[in-house]
């Protein structure tokens, strides 16, 4: 069972295994269609597309109207039913895959390990590994029947905006920043109109989880560098601008043994929609 990550040699030996599901995350946030037509132009064999948009995120707006973030975890049913339809199993072991570092396979990584299926893996490196590989892209869909998973008792935890909002007078908890530098600085209003981050919170931009192949530092280099951040996994509290790239500092965490964080799936998007709410900027 693979937990973490695959290579590309390895996810190259079950690409015909009707017991595996690959699934072609890829996603561009300023141009929604981009992923659909990427993966329609070339894909790896017997992949299936899910989409950030549309199967792995739920509606804006909650039941009383309040703004939920850009990307706020779907409903657990609709999600199931999006799994099945991408033909996954109680026993399927799941590959995702994008072409960004693992920068939005790690959401897909992350859903499944929130309904309970461990057996998924982000392929490390994303496309640009599976090509570098001499791997070929096909552009045939393979169809496959509807899956049958179902879901279980979950892997992962969450926090709501209140328990954030709770955390600036307690402290007991840190929160970490996946989102870029001059966001997190609130330098950059083409993305965050509103610019700055949660006060108190610490950066740990996503990327910086990769080596320059974009492929994962070793888990004993993400240690190193991740432990300072706080003072045990279980206190830390995981976001971003819509709670996408946080996943991806979550899956270094497991990789570096580091488990237990906490994701807050609303993240800046949704915080900075109320103005009451405390903003810092800067460093």
């Amino acid at each position: 069972m693979f937990k973490t990550l695959i290579d590309a040699a390895a996810l190259a030996q079950h690409v015909t295994d009707p017991r595996w599901v690959i699934v072609d995350c890829r996603h561009d946030l300023m141009n929604a269609a981009w992923g659909r037509e990427a993966y329609a132009a070339g894909h790896i064999q017997n992949a299936q597309f899910a989409s950030i948009d549309d199967d792995l995120s739920g509606a804006k707006l909650g039941a009383d109207g309040a703004f939920r973030g850009r990307h706020p975890l779907p409903d657990r049913a609709a999600l199931i039913a999006s799994l099945r339809r991408l033909g996954i199993d109680d026993d399927t072991q799941v590959v995702a895959y994008d072409a960004h570092g693992g920068m939005f396979a790690a959401r897909l990584w992350w859903l499944l390990r929130w309904i309970g299926h461990g057996a998924v893996a982000v392929l490390d490196g994303g496309l640009p590994a599976w090509e570098s590989a001499g791997q070929p892209l096909v552009t045939p869909v393979a169809p496959r029947a509807p899956g049958r998973i179902a879901e279980r008792p979950s892997l992962t935890k969450t926090v709501a905006v209140e328990d954030v909002v709770a955390n600036l007078s307690s402290q007991t908890r840190t929160v970490v920043d996946a989102r870029a530098n001059d966001r997190f600085r609130g330098e950059n209003e083409t993305i965050d109109p509103v610019g700055g981050h949660i006060p108190g919170a610490k950066n740990r931009f996503f990327k910086d989880n990769l080596q320059a192949d974009g492929r994962f530092k070793p888990a004993a280099q993400l240690k190193q560098e991740l432990a300072p951040l706080f003072a045990s996994a279980d206190k830390a509290i995981m976001q971003c601008g819509s709670g996408v790239t946080a996943c991806h500092n979550l899956l270094a965490l497991e990789i570096a043994g580091l488990p237990g964080a906490s994701l807050y799936p609303g993240s800046w998007s949704e915080w900075c929609a109320v103005p009451e709410r405390p903003v810092a900027t800067g460093a």
